[in-house]
């Protein structure tokens, strides 16, 4: 067996044996392989598929590359929740302490944001001195002691999907669906978690633009999780436009902080993290109503309760949990613009995209690992889809460091907005939500 002839294979549209799959994520670790004839393979994969057999397959080997995350008694009940990456997406942030303080052990390994948006490590680390840099030991034990963890992905944890990632990125193979499938699910596997929650998103602020396309990846990930025993559960929400009014570091974290004190009840971010939290409830049976599971979870934030598990996560990892009462201990910027509406009318859409490149403008994300983000910046939606706007009313708020990046910042959060006079229509958050107790409903 040799990777040249493996190449060849997949190149004819042949399907890949188990063993096959496991030589080439080997020869790829022990480093036989070269990156360029890996890369040839990648490319033939992307012209030619894998089955879901051997998108399995590939997932388990890519998962058996490193440690796998053993949390003894609690593996059957750990939760990891997964988005596909959108712009204003802090969902991981109210959800995660929402579900730990409903009992269910909770395992977030999370990545820092490359392109457009951040990610929720970054969010995260807006926090002063907070850690996200854990051992899988200190993984294990605060899930043992509080329910709750959010860190970064170890470096031993799927290593190979790591390597395969970064040729991806640079062999321009990174939309593959297959491969997309195998690197989510190898990481899950990877953090321990039997039960997996995926946010599977699509429009203007996500990688793909369409429901379709999300429905079908969506269901290609629950049947690889089906294959190698993990409870796969995903819901497909649109990012067309940005989730929540804040976009940015430690704004994100701010509104967060709102949601979990109770004073965000209505919007966006409220129905996403209570559907994907009642959701996750009743995967686990421990609810079968679903607007049971929502009063459930509303109480647990009227009471504190979901915010008490925030601080107590903020404290195992040694940020300063002063945060929660006082915002003015973040980094904050030099200044901010209140930037007017030039008409009156109703906001028809804020898109996504161009506020995300606003946001990169300003410095809130980053192209490679190597480059510093700044926490305090980023934009304030003051107005969203349906609500309206009076001439020279704040349409947005820009916070910045920068006279010249908040000018270009400016025109693309402008030309984000569209008004006119008649009210839209109301687009569904939430498209579909696919699992695996053969689940496949429109919402």
């Amino acid at each position: 067996m040799n990777v040249i002839d493996l190449i060849e294979k997949k190149k004819q549209g042949k399907t890949h044996s188990k063993e096959e799959i496991n030589f080439i994520v080997k020869s790829l670790m022990n480093g036989t392989a070269l990156d360029s004839q890996i890369s040839a393979w990648l490319m033939a994969v992307c012209f030619k598929g894998l089955t879901e057999e051997e998108t399995a397959n590939l997932t388990e080997a890519l998962a058996s590359s490193g440690k796998v995350v053993d949390f003894g008694e609690l593996s059957n009940l750990v939760v990891d929740k997964h988005s596909t990456g959108g712009v204003g997406d802090k969902v991981t942030i109210t959800l995660i302490p929402l579900l730990a303080a409903a009992g269910i052990p909770v395992a977030k390994l999370a990545d820092r944001g490359l392109g457009i948006a951040a990610g929720t490590v970054d969010k995260l680390e807006s926090i002063p001195h907070l850690n996200t840099n854990l051992s899988t030991e200190t993984i294990v034990n605060q899930v043992k002691n509080i329910n709750a963890v959010i860190a970064s992905q170890a470096d031993d944890l799927a290593p190979a999907d790591k390597k395969l990632y970064s040729l991806r990125n640079l062999t321009g193979t990174a939309d593959s669906e297959v491969l997309i499938a195998s690197s989510i699910i190898s990481k899950k596997i990877a953090s321990g978690a039997a039960n997996i929650i995926l946010d599977v998103k699509y429009g203007a602020g996500a990688f793909m633009k369409t429901p379709e396309e999300a429905v079908h990846l969506s269901k290609l990930m629950v049947n690889i999780g089906k294959m190698v025993n993990k409870s796969v559960t995903a819901i497909i929400t649109s990012m067309e436009e940005p989730l929540g009014r804040a976009v940015g570091n430690s704004l994100e974290v701010i509104e967060a902080i709102e949601f979990l004190k109770g004073r965000i009840e209505t919007g966006d971010l409220a129905l996403l993290t209570y559907s994907i939290a009642s959701m996750t409830l009743m995967q686990l049976d421990l609810y079968d109503d679903k607007e049971e599971a929502i009063r459930y979870l509303k109480d647990l934030v009227h009471t504190g309760k979901a915010l008490e598990k925030f601080r107590e996560l903020i404290i195992a990892q040694g940020g300063a949990v002063e945060v929660i009462d006082n915002y003015d201990k973040f980094d904050l910027p030099s200044f901010k613009v209140e930037c007017e509406s030039k008409k009156s009318g109703y906001v028809q859409n804020v898109n996504a995209y161009h506020i995300a490149q606003a946001a990169k403008i300003l410095g809130t994300g980053r192209d490679d690992n190597s480059k510093k983000i700044d926490f305090s910046v980023g934009i304030y939606l003051n107005k969203k889809s349906g609500e309206y706007v009076n001439k020279g009313e704040t349409l947005y708020t820009i916070y910045s460091n920068d006279e010249d990046k908040t000018k270009i910042a400016q025109k693309y959060c402008d030309e984000a907005f569209s008004i006119n006079e008649s009210k839209p229509l109301r687009n569904n958050l939430i498209y579909k939500i696919i699992g695996n107790k053969d689940e496949d409903n429109n919402v």
